[in-house]
């Protein structure tokens, strides 16, 4: 399969990995060939990458990271708790009986127990959802992320489920934000900025006193847009004075936030959100921090479209776990531009140090 911006996808072609819809279930299966009309759609619901059906890579399979139980349940969960949090928070009710400690701690235990199968793998980009609410998956993603780099860096299952319920509750705040402000296509002004930013402080005091809530996954919410040099809210905590979990958590947040499609402004590829990362290397985020995930992220992820500086163009076939940012390239176009209609080469390019990666996407190619 081949993962593709949706600019680039063309009616006829067929889909080689399942789209989700809102509720964590099938939306659009595997080979369902996209139409105009469809493509439409994608593009009027944040989709801005689909994985395309390609003969000539159909042997390439991308893992998923959870089950399609746990997603189901986790995005159910997550939307049916902020739903009506939201909601009673419309109402100018006090929220009770969600019970939300019971429920989330479940959750991040089936979540726990699907990654801890996949802990060796590099994180990427896998499932692909239309959501009505950018909110859920985010928070999920997030959750996933930080999970994963905590497993890296070497967390017991107790400080992973803490860390993990950080980042699944992390932005719990902003179910007392107005959505109309959250999904606002214009420029914020300074009085809207600053309303939003209050996101931290309401997720703090939402969560400080649940039952079956760690006060550290509190302090995740209260602290993920601290930043390492003061310059972060709401507090203007600086280094250590941000506790390592809410460091990680801001970290990824800050990078789904970025290759994931928002109201204003199209999703980023994972090695332009990364460059972005690495420009605030110990200014806003810890330094080790930023090293361990470039080497977790599958910068180049499997079926991306890849220009090397040869002149050929191939898919990303594989990756290297201790390179990542050499993977293992399929070549589909020669130097010249013509096609390989049954290609053989695969050049490892952890092996082959004079060849590297150019550009993302930049082909033409066509697909039968």
């Amino acid at each position: 399969m081949r993962l593709l911006p949706l600019t680039m996808v063309k009616p006829g072609m067929k889909l080689g990995k399942r789209i989700y819809n809102e509720e964590g279930l099938t939306l659009l299966g595997e080979r369902v060939e996209l139409t105009q009309s469809l493509l439409y759609r994608l593009g009027d619901h944040g989709v801005d990458f689909v994985y395309i059906d390609d003969p000539r890579t159909r042997d390439i399979v991308v893992q998923d990271m959870i089950s399609d139980e746990t997603r189901m349940r986790a995005i159910s969960e997550i939307r049916g708790s902020f739903r009506t949090i939201m909601q009673d928070q419309m109402k100018r009710k006090a929220v009770g009986s969600l019970n939300v400690g019971k429920t989330f701690g479940s959750m991040m235990s089936m979540i726990l127990d699907d990654l801890t199968c996949h802990k060796d793998a590099m994180i990427m980009l896998s499932n692909i959802s239309v959501m009505d609410n950018y909110l859920f998956q985010h928070s999920l993603n997030v959750c996933i992320y930080a999970t994963m780099l905590g497993m890296s860096y070497g967390y017991s299952r107790d400080e992973l489920m803490t860390l993990g319920l950080g980042g699944l509750l992390h932005d719990v705040g902003k179910t007392q934000i107005p959505l109309e402000l959250l999904r606002k296509k214009e420029p914020l002004t300074n009085e809207e900025y600053e309303r939003i930013k209050k996101h931290t402080t309401f997720g703090y005091q939402f969560l400080k006193d649940e039952p079956n809530i760690p006060l550290i996954s509190a302090h995740c919410a209260f602290q993920h847009h601290e930043r390492m040099d003061g310059s972060g809210y709401p507090r203007g905590l600086k280094g250590d004075e941000i506790h390592e979990y809410a460091r990680w958590v801001g970290l990824v947040d800050s990078y789904d936030a970025m290759t994931t499609h928002r109201v204003y402004r199209n999703a980023m590829l994972p090695h332009q959100a990364m460059e972005i990362l690495f420009t605030g290397s110990q200014t806003l985020y810890e330094k080790k921090m930023i090293e361990l995930f470039r080497d977790k992220i599958a910068i180049y992820p499997i079926g991306i479209t890849v220009t090397l500086n040869t002149g050929e163009s191939g898919v990303v076939v594989d990756l290297n776990a201790k390179m990542p940012h050499r993977p293992v390239v399929r070549i589909l176009q020669d130097a010249d531009g013509q096609e390989l209609m049954n290609p053989s080469v695969e050049i490892d390019l952890s092996k082959k140090l004079s060849v590297m990666v150019t550009g993302v996407n930049e082909d033409k190619m066509e697909f039968s």
